[in-house]
C-alpha cells in the first residue's frame, strides 16, 4: 500500500520527486541485477524474429557450435531487415543476401521442394546457416574465439583470417563482427536478469519535462515541430540527450538491447506495443516506462505527452537500451539500407 501511495502523491505533486525516487531507485538495484544476459542463451526472445522465419531460425541456429538462433538472426537482421525481397547493388540477393557465386555454390534446398532458391527463406536461411558453419570449419585451427573468427570470414574471407590468425585488422570486419555479437543479445532470449542502463534516469528526465506537450506525427522536437513529438521521436529524443543515439522509429528501436521480463522492468526501459504479439515487426508504439506500472508516452494526434499504464492487452515486451546496442544496431541500418537500394 505504501509504495501505491507513493506513486500516487508523486503524480499528484509533481513529477520532479517521482522521478528523484526513480533515479535512485534505479541505481540501487544496479549492483543486484548486473549479471548481464548469460552465457549459453539460445532461445529467442519473444517476437524478435517474425512469426514466419522463427521456426527456422531456431532450428538452423542450432546447426553447429560456432552459431546459435540468435546469431543467426542478428546476421538476417543486419543482411536485409527480414525482407526477402531485397537486393543491394553489389547484386547480393535475397534474406539472407547472398551474391550468385556464392549461392551457387552454397545454396541449400532447404524444405526439399526439388529447387534451391535465393529468394525463398525456406532455403536461404538454412543456407546462410550451412555457410556459416562451412565457414566455421574452415578457421577452426585459427586462434581465437571461434564464433568470432566464423563472423570474420563470412565478412571478409576465410583466408584473412587464417593469415592473420583471427580476426583480421580491417576496419569494416572488426566492425561487422561487433555489430553481429552485439545484435545477438537483442535477439536472444535472456538467461538471466540484464543491467539496468546507466544512462536511463537522464532519459526519464528528459521525457518527463515534455509532459503535457501536444502530440504531431513524425515529430521530432526540432524548432519546425514547435517542440512536438510523437512516440518514437519522445524516446529517440530522451536518450539523445544521454548520448544513445536510437533509431527513428519503434520496430528498431526494439532492437536496442536485450528484452527484461515484464516482472523485470526498471525505469528507462522502452516498453513496446503491437496488434501482433509474434512480430517485432509490427510494433506500432513505444514510451519510457518510469515505475509503478506506468510509462510516459505520446500517443496519439489530439493528445498529449502524459503518464500512462504499460499492462494493456497491446502489450508486446521491453528493451533495455545499451549503448553497444545503438551503434550496433546504426551499423546493421546501414546494411539493411544498402540491401533494400537495389530491390
Amino acid at each position: 500500500m505504501r509504495k501505491a501511495w507513493l506513486v500516487t502523491a508523486a503524480f499528484a505533486g509533481g513529477g520532479v520527486s517521482f522521478v528523484l525516487l526513480l533515479v535512485v531507485g534505479t541505481f540501487m538495484v544496479a549492483g543486484n541485477l548486473s549479471n548481464g544476459v548469460g552465457k549459453g542463451a539460445v532461445g529467442l526472445a519473444k517476437g524478435a524474429v517474425p512469426a514466419a522465419y522463427q521456426p527456422l531460425v531456431q532450428k538452423w541456429g542450432n546447426l553447429c557450435p560456432a552459431i546459435n538462433p540468435a546469431l543467426l538472426a542478428a546476421q538476417l537482421y543486419q543482411e536485409s531487415g527480414w525482407n526477402p525481397k531485397a537486393q543491394s547493388p553489389a547484386e547480393a540477393q535475397g534474406i539472407a543476401q547472398f551474391i550468385p557465386g556464392t549461392w551457387a555454390a552454397h545454396g541449400l534446398d532447404g524444405d526439399k521442394d526439388g529447387d534451391r532458391d535465393v529468394w525463398d527463406p525456406n532455403d536461404a536461411i538454412p543456407s546462410a546457416a550451412s555457410y556459416d558453419c562451412k565457414l566455421a570449419g574452415y578457421v577452426k585451427d585459427a586462434p581465437g574465439n571461434p564464433t568470432h573468427n566464423m563472423l570474420a570470414a563470412y565478412n571478409a574471407g576465410a583466408y584473412a583470417v587464417i593469415k592473420y590468425g583471427g580476426v583480421p585488422p580491417y576496419r569494416e570486419t572488426q566492425n561487422y563482427v561487433k555489430t553481429i555479437t552485439t545484435l545477438e543479445k537483442s535477439f536472444a532470449r535472456p538467461v538471466g536478469r540484464v543491467s539496468p542502463s546507466r544512462q536511463a534516469a537522464g532519459a526519464i528526465s528528459f521525457a518527463q519535462e515534455q509532459l503535457g506537450t501536444e502530440y504531431l506525427w513524425g515529430g521530432d522536437g526540432t524548432a519546425a515541430d514547435d517542440g512536438r513529438f510523437d512516440c518514437s521521436g519522445l524516446t529517440k529524443a530522451a536518450y539523445d540527450t544521454v548520448g544513445v543515439t536510437l533509431p527513428r522509429v519503434a520496430n528498431d528501436q526494439y532492437n536496442a538491447g536485450p528484452h527484461p521480463k515484464r516482472s523485470e522492468l526498471l525505469p528507462g526501459d522502452l516498453v513496446f506495443f503491437s496488434d501482433d504479439l509474434t512480430n517485432s515487426r509490427a510494433i506500432r508504439h513505444v514510451g519510457i516506462y518510469v515505475g509503478g506500472g506506468y510509462m510516459i508516452d505520446a500517443p496519439r494526434p489530439g493528445a498529449v505527452i502524459r503518464f500512462a499504464p504499460v499492462d494493456t492487452p497491446d502489450y508486446f515486451g521491453a528493451t533495455r537500451v545499451t549503448q553497444d546496442g545503438a551503434q550496433a544496431l546504426a551499423g546493421a541500418r546501414e546494411g539493411i539500407a544498402e540491401a533494400a537500394a537495389g530491390a
